[in-house]
């Protein structure tokens, strides 16, 4: 164990909220209310940007039932942000606020772009001799951060998508005449998500073809492969990445600069549209394209109960790390199959080697063709996507948790 630190903690959430995002909030949370060296609990409004606006909340002052239910609850229930700090101006000001409620655990919940922002802060608390210890708790549907096997969220996604897909396929052989089905699946440079499709063949209903940012794409072969496929069986069903993009490096859906985030990155949709209509125009053929959005992140009935109990123990270990006299860290899982069945244990890896950096699908993980992805791609997601979520309901539909959201001062 490390020095005992005695202080108030901070919790806050960044970037694209997950159906289980709450779980790792619930986890922080209660095991920070349970510990004795952590004096107050806060969470901030919208991740960074409410510690640089002095907007806390103290959520010691929350219904524990409330709180419980965050376990089951989707979406960023503190509010989320995509905001990068810009300045050692900024990072004095979260000096400040961190001062001010004598805070001394950080934790810090989202992608790469926001364990960046955790290793800004933690290094300019460092060089300032401030004492905090900075956690990283990882998320994203994208499933692309780096030194982890997996993130928290990603299961849950991937059991929406496979789902999804086995249902289209159904829906769109209803008819005599046939169509053909594009579904735009998210993954701006990483197609984890798009290839989770795959797993509605276990089913019997899967996506005929497969394409993800990892392999050029040549619009002349995919309609090719598509045209024949109808041809042979009345019916295709494809699955694309919104971050598909031609050999020179330009997206398909030609999103335009100066649509972006607050991270800087472009901002994709159209990529289903476009490829329907250049596939009608080919085939003359019934043609639908469908855009899942943000249907795949906020699913939380389709939620995976592997991805809920990992997504807590991910904000449970953090605060263990922090009071053990960890910092500068994320946390990560690590996977262990080597009796056969899945095993995941929780471990730690140091911020930079996470933040702002990218972990796309293996290619030996995607067929030479570029159409679909191998048998270890689906046998690394299974176990991902297994058990099913049992949840408070109230007239027949899901309970989520109504915080109070009560604004902290200081003194409180």
């Amino acid at each position: 164990m490390g020095e005992k630190l005695v202080g108030a903690c901070v919790f806050g959430q960044s970037g694209g909220p997950t159906s289980v995002i709450n779980a790792s909030a619930y986890g922080v949370i209660r095991t920070a209310l349970d510990t004795p060296e952590i004096t107050k609990v806060y969470g901030a409004a919208h991740g960074i940007v409410g510690i640089l606006n002095d907007n806390l909340y103290d959520l010691g002052k929350e219904d524990a039932y409330e709180l419980q239910l965050l376990l089951n609850t989707p979406s960023s229930e503190l509010g989320s942000c995509r905001y990068k700090i810009k300045d050692e101006k900024e990072l004095q000001r979260v000096h400040e606020i961190f001062e001010k409620y004598d805070i001394r655990y950080f934790f810090y919940n989202g992608g790469n772009d926001s364990m960046d922002t955790c290793q800004k802060v933690s290094d300019y608390l460092h060089r300032n001799d401030y004492e905090c210890r900075v956690i990283g708790v990882p998320k994203t549907i994208d499933n692309d951060l780096v030194g982890t096997d997996h993130c928290p969220g990603f299961g849950s996604a991937a059991k929406y998508i496979a789902t999804t897909v086995a249902e289209v396929n159904k829906d769109a052989r209803v008819y005599d005449t046939g169509a053909i089905i594009v579904i735009e699946i998210m993954g701006r440079h990483a197609g984890w998500l798009t290839g989770a499709s795959a797993l509605a063949g276990l089913v019997g209903f899967p996506p005929d073809l497969i394409y993800m940012p990892e392999t050029p794409f040549e619009m002349e072969d995919f309609l090719d492969n598509v045209e024949a496929i109808y041809k042979e069986n009345n019916n295709c069903v494809v699955a694309v990445s919104e971050g598909i993009r031609h050999a020179d490096g330009t997206f398909v859906a030609k999103a335009k600069v100066s649509e972006t985030d607050g991270f800087g990155h472009a901002q994709l949709g159209g990529t289903a549209a476009r490829l329907a209509a250049a596939i009608n125009h080919r085939t003359g053929a019934k043609v639908r394209g469908i855009e899942l959005s943000l249907l795949q992140r906020c699913a939380a009935h389709l939620a995976s109960q592997t991805d809920i109990d990992e997504a807590f123990l991910a904000g449970k270990a953090a605060v263990e790390y922090a009071l053990a006299g960890e910092t500068g860290k994320m946390v990560a899982f690590d996977r262990d199959t080597k009796d056969g069945a899945y095993h995941c244990s929780i471990t730690i890896q140091p911020l930079s080697v996470c933040a702002n950096m990218e972990k796309k699908v293996p290619r030996e993980w995607i067929n030479e063709a570029g159409t679909n992805v191998t048998q270890d791609f689906i046998d690394y997601v299974l176990p991902l996507i297994q058990g099913e979520n049992e949840r408070v309901r109230e007239s027949g539909l899901p309970r989520f948790a109504k915080l109070r959201k009560i604004k902290a001062t200081a003194n409180s």
